[in-house]
């Protein structure tokens, strides 16, 4: 038989340190809760070797879902009683990670065909981003899920994203397909 957990309902009173105990109501588990926050940026790519139009230099206004998994905290002295996680800590993690670096910036792969071109948008502009692979909207989520994995908290699973590109195209990625 699994476990019995107690949640207490409090309420604050005017001094922070008063707390009053409204009610105590006994729960066999707490189940697991998803959240997600969106995250929105501006970025210009191009397709290197891709035969059409998108091997051209162009920008999108992506807009990226953020999903975890984790259990509400239930311990009554933490101050983050029942959340999973604050909302504030996971916008931290993707705009340091993602967001910041990649708003209004130049995404280049660093292949053979692009050399001279990053080497001329790097003296020219601040936010010119190189990375080791083809910035298409799949290869994006799945660096964007290694980022986002390094920074979260113990307890906390990375449960799913979905990046769309343009309004009506997007890719997704969910952990229970890459087990």
């Amino acid at each position: 038989m699994p476990s019995v957990r107690k949640l207490l309902k409090v309420f604050l009173c005017n001094n922070i340190n008063d707390i009053v105990v409204v009610s105590c109501t006994n729960f066999e588990t707490m189940a697991y809760i998803r959240l997600t926050k969106e995250f929105s940026f501006e970025m210009a790519h191009f397709l290197s070797g891709y035969d059409g139009s998108c091997s051209n230099i162009h920008g999108h206004s992506y807009r990226l879902f953020v999903t975890v998994v984790g259990e509400p905290i239930n311990d009554i002295s933490n101050p983050k009683l029942g959340m999973v996680m604050d909302f504030g800590v996971l916008k931290s993690i993707v705009n340091k990670r993602i967001v910041n670096k990649l708003d209004h910036a130049m995404v280049l792969n660093n292949n053979l065909d692009a050399q001279s071109l990053i080497s001329i948008l790097k003296d020219r502009f601040k936010k010119v981003e190189v990375v080791d692979f083809q910035p298409t909207c799949e290869n994006l989520l799945l660096d964007f899920v290694e980022q986002i994995r390094a920074d979260l908290p113990n307890g906390i699973k990375l449960h799913h994203l979905k990046l769309y590109e343009t309004s009506t195209s997007y890719a997704e990625w969910y952990e229970e397909d890459n087990k």
